[in-house]
């Protein structure tokens, strides 16, 4: 009977999970509006089929452990560090703020004070899906406002981090008392991370390694999965920390070795589907007739997301003398929460701080706010010129624009497309190409599953990426989206027709050059959106023609015109295609 109710709960809760995120998708929303929905719908509060609460939290508790390991994957000192000066204050005083406001909202509905710190914390977090997903559609990520809107949403992650180590202490029926607490909590986080940042650093790497040398993708999948769940399991077992903060940990680890771009893109897609069941499960917990019977609560908590929130971010920002776009935009793309604060609100539940009406109340917001953040950002210009028209007011916003020393701050700027290259493979025609590249000024990345000869091209200052060019995150990394070239110099490789269809969702103006060991191959690259397409045979045919025709002394005129000829002979062909492109 458990097994019968385990796989109806994983096969209705991924099926409905499916047919709401692909509507919320196609209408422009985040999948997590329809994953919340979702969770709803096979909830308790809603006729029809129920899942199993128990089962969906189980699973639930994977797709925390893995959320986590991708957080810490993804985690960058350099990328902090470059917008410290704004994302370091930035960050801290804005959850100071919306905790607070969070607070007030929990202590006038009579929740007591620790609800009310728990609550505001789980307010003051935004979703990282979210926030990318709004910034890439608005071809904003790689801009001044993307780089402080990431790295403001890193120190939010570390800080709730943080948290989530020492709500346990803080909230739990400890002996000796809270100070005792949590410097116990302090010494075990210091004792797991002495462990398991010099040990683990040395370790994992060369487990990676060796697995990889395998070539087998199953086996590096698996060992990535084994690594998240291993460090999170023991950490929590031996050094009786959360295991979220173990897979933290993990992901950190696994992020400083050269396999961090592989193991996003190999391992992760398994994070998402737990991801998804999380996401389920925190709906499976909403009642749809708590808003009707506490619409002002849902109100309040929507005031402090999408009012108090950004409030605070447009004045930090100003603040620090920073133009009023980016302090707008900013302070927009920050409006909204997400998986962070069901974690959190989760954490709360279960440590009986949190009332199950607060968990209801962030579901709420989060499924407004979350569906207005990107239509709210598409509006950052016209307020931006709408405040531009008021002088008084706009003397007021750019009263602090000049920043420390007297000096604007300086943001780094995009490089010229037309002089970044992305080059696919890095054999004997790819190591022409970038040479050729190198010495025209154009300013090539690699992408190579080779370890080694990545590691050699970065040790000789060549920008190269470690991954499979077929996944979206490996050819982000490379840069694509601010490149004018790719060029598939690997023949033979495999799914190269679906590179060249991500590489034409990520960078529609993009020029692709293709290489195919075969002429029936061509069709399907230039189907795909390469705009060239060099054949191996068809090359080879044309240069022994000319090497035949040279040998029996036909004039240059000669063997042009018969190159010609045998060019229209082996591509006739696919010329219509061509001429599509």
């Amino acid at each position: 009977m458990h097994d019968t109710e385990l796989i109806l709960t994983l096969t209705f809760g991924l099926t409905v999970a499916l047919a709401f995120g692909y509507v919320t998708h196609r209408i422009g929303l985040s999948p997590i509006v329809g994953y919340l929905l979702a969770g709803i719908v096979v909830g308790p509060h809603t006729p029809g089929f129920v899942a199993d609460k128990h089962l969906a939290e189980q699973m639930a508790e994977i797709g925390v452990i893995l959320l986590m390991f991708g957080v810490g994957l993804h985690f960058h000192f350099d990328e902090l560090l470059a917008v410290r000066r704004i994302a370091l204050p930035g960050a801290i005083v804005q959850s100071l703020v919306a905790t607070l406001l969070g607070a007030v909202v929990a202590l006038s509905l009579g929740w007591g004070a620790s609800a009310g710190v728990v609550f505001g914390l789980a307010l003051s977090v935004a979703s990282t899906v979210v926030l990318t997903r709004v910034l890439s559609d608005a071809n904003e990520l790689h801009t001044p406002t993307g780089h402080i809107a990431i790295g403001w949403l890193v120190v939010e992650d570390i800080f709730t981090v943080l948290v989530l180590v020492l709500l346990p202490p803080v909230f739990g029926n400890s002996e000796g008392g809270l100070a005792f607490a949590v410097g116990l909590a302090v010494i075990k986080i210091g004792l797991l991370m002495a462990v398991a940042m010099p040990v683990g650093g040395r370790v994992i790497p060369w487990l990676l390694n060796r697995v990889a040398d395998t070539g087998s993708r199953e086996l590096f999948t698996l060992t990535v999965l084994v690594v998240a769940l291993g460090i999170a399991v023991g950490s929590s077992m031996l050094f009786g920390v959360s295991m979220a903060l173990g897979a933290f940990l993990a992901g950190m680890i696994v992020g400083r070795s050269d396999f961090s771009l592989r193991a996003a893109s190999d391992a992760l897609p398994m994070r998402d589907a737990f991801a998804v069941l999380f996401f389920v499960s925190v709906g499976m917990l909403f009642d749809p007739h708590y808003l009707i019977d506490a619409p002002l609560v849902v109100l309040a908590t929507l005031a402090v997301v999408m009012i108090g929130k950004p409030l605070a971010a447009i004045g930090i920002v100003l603040l620090l003398g920073y133009p009023v776009r980016i302090a707008i935009a900013v302070a927009v793309a920050l409006g909204q929460i997400g998986e962070f604060s069901f974690i959190l609100a989760a954490l709360g539940t279960k440590l009986k701080v949190l009332p199950d009406e607060a968990t209801s109340a962030l579901v709420a917001a989060a499924i407004v706010s979350i569906s207005v953040n990107p239509l709210l950002y598409r509006a950052v210009g016209p307020i931006e010129a709408w405040a531009a028209a008021r002088p008084r007011l706009w003397h007021l916003l750019n009263s602090r624009r000049r920043g420390p020393g007297g000096t604007n701050p300086v943001l780094p700027e995009e490089a010229d497309p037309r002089y970044r290259a992305v080059v696919i493979g890095y054999g004997p025609v790819g190591r022409t190409l970038a040479r050729l590249l190198k010495e025209n000024g154009i300013v090539p990345t690699i992408i190579e599953m080779n370890l080694e000869t990545v590691r050699r091209l970065r040790s000789e200052g060549i920008a190269a990426v470690y991954g499979d060019a077929a996944r979206q995150d490996t050819l982000k990394e490379a840069g694509l989206n601010g490149a004018g070239s790719l060029i598939l110099s690997a023949s033979g490789l495999k799914g190269a027709e679906e590179v060249v269809r991500l590489a034409r969702e990520l960078n529609p103006e993009i020029r692709v050059l293709a290489r195919s060991a075969y002429l029936r191959e061509r069709a399907e690259l230039r189907k795909a959106g390469a705009d060239e397409v060099f054949a191996g045979e068809g090359e080879v045919a044309l240069a022994m023609t000319e090497s035949v025709l040279r040998e029996l002394g036909a004039v240059p005129e000669q063997i042009d015109r018969e190159r010609e000829r045998v060019r229209a002979d082996l591509f006739g062909d696919t010329a219509p295609e061509e001429k599509k492109g």
